[in-house]
Order: structure tokens, then C-alpha cells, then sequence
């Protein structure tokens, strides 16, 4: 099998049910974007962490592929398809594995500067990755519904980037850096 098709030449792309759609089609940007934090989360899960968070984030790109399949499907199209669905589990998941990090990590009580380490840096880029996908879903949802768990999925997972992106410094002992705003005279 060729990976190449040639259809894709003029700027339209397919979705699952075979209906042709531009490439730059808000459909096809929060599908792309969701590709794109599922690359960023394997080059986290291939840095040097602990073996657990490297289970949670093969998991969570497992279901990225989901996430990625309901938006490239037509709503109307979407049982008959017998797309895999996000679980109000799978949004309960990523809050237990938040609240287990943060029994751990120090009360925060400023916001945080990416960076510090470039492993933590990788996983704060997947989080902003995440929270722009969260808004072009957020758009293609006010146009074209989507199952309601898709969005709070995909806005807890940017809070657990978020949240692992601390426990990462902590197991890397890299400074945690507070944005302290400058005082205005």
C-alpha cells in the first residue's frame, strides 16, 4: 500500500464517511491540532521519566486516536461508522492521576514559567498544543455539535500537561520559576 494518494493535491482532504473537505477546514485544524499534541506527548513519554506517567501518556495517546476519529467523522455519521467514544471515565482518569500528583507536589501559589528542565519544557508545549485544540473544538462545536465529553476531555488533559508538567520538575529537581508581576509605581 502507497502512502501517498494524490487526492489530497487540490487542498481537500477526506473525512471518514468519504465527504471531501478543505485542509483548512475547522474540522480538519482540531483533528490536526490533536495530532500534533500526540506527537509532542511521545516525545515526553521518550524522555527519562518515571515508568507510570509513561503508561498514563501511552494511554492518553491511545485516546487521543479516538478524539481524532470523532472529529473526523460527520456527526450524522458517527454511529453508523461505530466510532470508539471518550468515557466520562476516561475524563475521571486523567483527575485521579491529578489528584495523586498534587498529594505530592508543593501548594502553588503563583502562576509558573514554562521551563526549567526541557523535558518539563516538551510537556508545557504539549499543554498549550492541548488548550489550542480546545479552542478550534470549542469552534467546531458551536457550528457542528460534538459529543459533550470531547471538550471537557480535552480540557482536562491540558490540566493534567499542566499538573505532570510539575511533577516532572519535581522528579528532575528543576526550579519551578513564579511569575511575580512587576509593581506598577
Amino acid at each position: 500500500m502507497k502512502i501517498y494518494t494524490k487526492t489530497g493535491d487540490k487542498g481537500t482532504t477526506a473525512l471518514f464517511t468519504g465527504k471531501r473537505v478543505s485542509k483548512h477546514h475547522i474540522r480538519i485544524e482540531s483533528y490536526g491540532t490533536i495530532d500534533e499534541i500526540n506527537s509532542f506527548l511521545g516525545l515526553v513519554r521518550d524522555q527519562e521519566i518515571d515508568s507510570h506517567s509513561k503508561k498514563v501518556l501511552a494511554d492518553i495517546q491511545n485516546k487521543l486516536f479516538t478524539v481524532g476519529a470523532i472529529l473526523a467523522t460527520e456527526p450524522k455519521k458517527e454511529n453508523r461508522l461505530k466510532i470508539p467514544r471518550i468515557s466520562d471515565e476516561d475524563i475521571e482518569f486523567l483527575e485521579k492521576e491529578m489528584d495523586q500528583m498534587n498529594e505530592e507536589l508543593p501548594e502553588m501559589t503563583h502562576f509558573i514559567l514554562p521551563g526549567g528542565h526541557t523535558t518539563v519544557s516538551y510537556c508545557h508545549i504539549a499543554r498549550t498544543v492541548c488548550r489550542r485544540a480546545e479552542r478550534m473544538i470549542s469552534y467546531l462545536n458551536e457550528n457542528e455539535p460534538l459529543p459533550s465529553n470531547l471538550l471537557s476531555y480535552v480540557n482536562r488533559l491540558s490540566d493534567y500537561l499542566f499538573v505532570l508538567a510539575r511533577k516532572l520538575s519535581k522528579n528532575l529537581q528543576a526550579q519551578e520559576v513564579k511569575w511575580i508581576p512587576e509593581k506598577l509605581d
